[in-house]
């Protein structure tokens, strides 16, 4: 439920454009990250960073899109947003006691400093990878072709394309997980193990 949550904004912005165009989509996506935080904050009483940042990104990069009425500020908002969350992962290697990885998911599980460091760095070149893969299908994939043709190969990757490749890389990590759980002998009277390692990202 929540990951369809997170994709909101997305899935609005797909439909629009299939309906009216880059414009209208990007408008429609700019009024669906607004409603999204303001969804969140009427539910938790907080806001998630992640909302935040899509929030001011696409605020920034689609007015200009509406503004200057060029497309090519949306289309960057995909790898600005990877290259943040990339940089963020990575920065977090150095800064702080633990990284972002087990920050988001060390509450949960436990695993090894090594393990705990590959997965952070693991999502860190992910999304830096994402960012460089949209700014190849955006402009410069298909430079044969019309360039409407061209701009809906664009729409579907940002909704599928990186949707597939998520999926992807979190199986990747899920097998990789499999490798490293291991499981602490039980407390006396427990009725089973606890498991302590899990995937961290």
């Amino acid at each position: 439920m929540k990951f369809l949550f997170d994709l909101f904004p997305v899935i609005l912005f797909f439909v629009a454009y299939k309906i009216s165009g880059i414009f209208v989509a990007t408008a429609v996506a700019i009024a669906a990250s607004a409603l999204q935080v303001a969804i969140f904050w009427l539910r938790h009483r907080r806001f998630e960073k992640m909302h935040l940042i899509t929030l001011g990104l696409i605020a920034i990069l689609g007015g200009a899109t509406l503004i200057f009425q060029d497309a090519v500020f949306i289309k960057w908002k995909v790898t600005v947003v990877n290259w943040i969350f990339g940089l963020a992962f990575i920065g977090s290697s150095y800064i702080g006691k633990k990284s972002l990885a087990e920050r988001m998911m060390g509450s949960s599980v436990t695993l090894g400093k090594g393990i705990w460091n590959h997965l952070n760095w693991s999502w860190g070149i992910f999304f830096i990878t994402v960012g460089f893969i949209n700014l190849y299908v955006a402009f410069y994939y298909g430079l044969d072709l019309d360039e409407k043709l061209r701009e809906e190969i664009w729409v579907n990757f940002k909704l599928f394309g990186v949707m597939g490749l998520t999926f992807t890389f979190v199986i990747a990590q899920a097998f990789y997980m499999t490798r490293h759980i291991k499981e602490e002998p039980a407390t006396e009277g427990s009725a089973e193990d606890t498991v302590t390692e899990q995937e961290g990202s």
